[in-house]
């Protein structure tokens, strides 16, 4: 029988995703089921022992008929075990095709609207060992990269919100026999095993421990390295857009100068995902140009995936430098560095 989690165990699970608020205010996304409801109890927990609080954020995606009653009945739940619960729902048409990705698309999009209206930086999903199984199962029938095969990241930057999960290494039933110590019922969404859903398919099908091997720590240090070179290397500039050194870049790892350029384009277009491989390596390819051809001025200058790429001669230097920025007319764009990272303590920001 596993061991049930206690709050000793969750404080090392919480402790690699440091620094936190003095009083942390942690937002958790539950569903009713075993695996969110076991992680808001340990996470409010957590954050009542440094005089904060965790809130439970409850997404009803009004796919089934008792999907309202459902939610209502977890934040009852949770308000007798003493903590806030809002419900939070998904409403207007609902698409006939694609249905599981525009409700994760919806669920995610309705979490960090309402951490952002509630001034939240933190926001914890119940995604643990067998989850992570079986998403490298998914990526692997893909042909997935090494990145897809490391699975889900611990830790993910969005502009307003930290997005951790820290049950990654923990087994389900873990989390069972967690709920089951302290008598607490759970819901067990049916399209956990529905066999329409590839993720319910390979549950019912008994997924194995599946062999990450380092992979994820080997992305890590690679994001790590990306990150070091935009400190060193990335300036800012008055537009929304940064400027960067195409000698400096050059001299960079190959697969560093990738991920950093991927992390611009991202931030600075705003896209929801990073440009396709080969559009990326296009760009790559550009970059390096002017020192190998001699170019200059607008004739090496090009687009990519809402950003514009400049090559133009820096402020009072004969020194080119390539300015990235927003295609014009383009919105919503990202900050690097999400804002919401500048509220803890920068100095112990390792995990950036």
């Amino acid at each position: 029988m596993p061991s049930a989690l206690g709050g000793a165990a969750f404080e090392r699970l919480m402790a690699p995703f440091a620094p936190f608020e003095r009083h942390p205010v942690l937002a958790v996304a539950v569903s009713g089921g075993r695996d969110s409801l076991c992680l808001a109890l340990l996470a409010s927990e957590w954050a009542g022992a440094r005089e904060g609080r965790a809130i439970a954020l409850i997404v009803d995606h009004g796919l089934r008929s008792e999907s309202a009653e459902e939610a209502l009945s977890t934040s009852c739940l949770l308000e007798r075990l003493g903590m806030e619960g809002a419900v939070l729902r998904w409403t207007g048409d609902k698409p006939r095709t694609g249905l599981q990705e525009a409700a994760r698309d919806a669920r995610y999009r309705l979490l960090r609207q309402a951490c952002r209206e509630r001034g939240i930086l933190h926001l914890l999903v119940a995604h643990h060992a067998d989850d992570q199984d079986e998403t490298i199962a998914m990526r692997a029938a893909r042909s997935s990269g090494p990145d897809g095969l490391a699975g889900m990241a611990a830790l993910v930057e969005w502009p307003e919100v930290r997005l951790l999960r820290p049950l990654l290494a923990v087994r389900r039933a873990a989390l069972t026999a967690t709920l089951s110590a302290r008598g607490i019922p759970w819901i067990d969404d049916p399209s956990n095993v529905d066999p329409r859903f590839e993720r319910a398919r390979l549950r019912l099908a008994g997924v194995g421990d599946a062999s990450r091997s380092d992979a994820d720590l080997v992305r890590a240090g690679h994001e790590h390295a990306a990150a070091e070179a935009g400190v060193a290397l990335l300036e800012a500039r008055e537009d929304g857009g940064v400027a960067l050194d195409p000698q400096v870049l050059e001299r960079l790892p190959p697969d560093t100068r990738g991920r950093l350029v991927r992390r611009v384009v991202q931030a600075i277009g705003g896209g929801r995902h990073p440009p396709r491989r080969e559009r990326l390596d296009r760009a790559l390819a550009r970059l390096s140009e002017p020192l190998d051809r001699g170019k200059s001025g607008r004739e090496a200058d090009f687009t990519l995936s809402g950003c514009r790429f400049l090559l133009r001669q820096a402020v009072g230097s004969p020194q080119l430098v390539w300015i990235v920025r927003p295609e014009s007319g383009r919105k919503g764009r990202q900050p690097l560095i999400p804002a919401a990272f500048f509220a803890c303590d920068p100095a112990a920001a390792t995990h950036l």
